[in-house]
């Protein structure tokens, strides 16, 4: 895939991805990135699973780019969170 497909990809998918875990957007370059780690992710855990990840622009890719970047928007929530007991 070229680098403005994974940069469309990881758009759309780190929009998603924040619509989904916390009804905002992170911002349009943080979407961005976290869309694309997201896709690399994803990736890496279907491929691991035994599954094809991210094969090119189409629904699959985004599905595996999607869950990929909800699963490091919820550890940067994690590790960004200034939340005090």
């Amino acid at each position: 895939m070229s680098v403005i497909a994974w940069l469309l990809l990881g758009l759309v998918a780190g929009f998603i991805a924040s619509k989904l875990v916390n009804k905002t957007g992170e911002g349009l370059v943080l979407d961005i990135v976290l869309g694309v780690v997201g896709a690399l992710v994803g990736g890496s855990i279907f491929n691991f699973a035994g599954s094809s990840g991210v094969t090119g622009f189409n629904l699959w890719s985004l599905f595996v780019a999607v869950i990929g970047a909800v699963i490091v928007l919820i550890v940067y929530h994690a590790a960004t969170s200034r939340h005090v007991p």
